[in-house]
């Protein structure tokens, strides 16, 4: 299944795993040597320590190659003023408290707005919706009705 990313997602994640591959990898390496020449690995507590962190890297390495590699590239929001992959809603869920989600992959995280995947029934009910519907969606075994303010 594609993962939905803007291009300025797409470009950071990208650049974050080039320097992972190239800057981490050397800077692990170089500390795992320093430990190896200590002695007794044993007992060598940053040895283990290092060799943990190249585990993490390699991980986060294999996260971002398939994520790239299945990313599909999405512009911001749609023309014609409905919620899609890429617009950020606000959401009044009752009572007039509302918050502004960002359609998208969690990868997409901004300061502004909280991710709402557009994979979750909430992300699936919004998409096509326009300001002032009054949604409907299932989500625990319940219907929940929130309703759209605002679409960016």
């Amino acid at each position: 299944m594609p993962i939905p990313l803007s291009p300025e997602a797409h470009a950071r994640l990208s650049a974050e795993l080039e320097d992972l591959k190239v800057r981490g990898r050397v800077e692990i390496a170089k500390r795992i040597e320093e430990a190896r020449a200590l002695g007794d690995l044993s007992e060598n507590g940053d040895y283990h320590a290092a060799k943990d962190e190249q585990g993490m890297n390699q991980a986060r390495i294999n996260q971002l190659e398939g994520m790239l590699q299945d990313a599909e590239i999405v512009e911001g929001g749609s023309s014609d003023g409905t919620a899609s992959i890429g617009s950020i809603v606000t959401i009044d869920f009752g009572g007039g408290d509302t918050d502004r989600y960002l359609i998208g992959s969690i990868e997409e995280k901004r300061d502004d707005a909280d991710i709402v995947s557009p994979e979750a029934p909430l992300g699936q009910a919004l998409i096509g919706q326009a300001a002032g519907a009054t949604i409907k969606y299932e989500a625990g075994g319940r219907t929940l009705s929130v309703t759209l303010v605002s679409v960016d």
